[in-house]
């Protein structure tokens, strides 16, 4: 199963899709500014996965911090809120942000370690969730398709736009999973090719 994006060893972890199909290179992150970067530059694309980045992106604020003056630390969070302008029109990045700083705000009068902890743990149910969220809705479409059938796919909606899994192509990944066999046709999706790079990579 591909896995976009996820936090390991106090990194955020996430395959580079500018380099597919002729790369496979997962990036390790532990800079809000760099995730931003990736945001906005395509490393990291479709909705669900840059919500996740957003939500790492808070994590990796708070942990660059390593003294014990509250008030530093908050700014540190605040400052690294601004991830979610890396991409004002995805509803997801804002939402997964705006989850995180609601969370923040409710455990602030715990100890900076307390926090970081919190903050990762709250990251990682926004990942777990999308991925949930994505085979649910596999099960939900695959009984549309039936074997024989053909599916038309534009851009990209399948694991690499999510944490996992995938929302449309989720559906078509479920189909398959469940034993039909059907024919997936990706158009090329101009002018950044994500249908003929990325679909057809997965």
């Amino acid at each position: 199963m591909i896995k976009t994006i996820y936090f390991e060893d106090n990194m955020v972890k996430y395959i580079d899709q500018t380099l597919l199909p002729a790369e496979y290179k997962v990036v390790s992150c532990t800079d809000v500014k760099k995730l931003e970067v990736a945001i906005k530059t395509l490393a990291i694309r479709g909705a669900p996965a840059i919500g996740v980045a957003g939500a790492y992106g808070i994590v990796l604020g708070a942990l660059s911090y390593n003294g014990n003056n509250k008030d530093d630390f908050f700014k540190i969070i605040k400052d690294s809120e601004n991830i979610k302008n890396a991409r004002p029109t995805a509803v997801n990045l804002m939402w997964a942000v705006e989850r995180m700083m609601r969370h923040f705000a409710s455990i602030k009068n715990n100890s900076i370690e307390e926090i970081k902890k919190e903050l990762v743990l709250e990251a990682e149910r926004i990942r777990k969730e999308d991925a949930e969220i994505n085979r649910q809705m596999g099960q939900y479409g695959h009984p549309l398709i039936s074997t024989g059938d053909g599916v038309l796919t534009h851009c990209n909606a399948g694991a690499l736009a999510t944490s996992e899994y995938g929302t449309a192509l989720g559906v078509i990944r479920a189909a398959v999973e469940a034993g039909k066999k059907i024919r997936v046709y990706s158009d090329e999706t101009r002018p950044l090719l994500q249908g003929a790079r990325l679909t057809t990579w997965e």
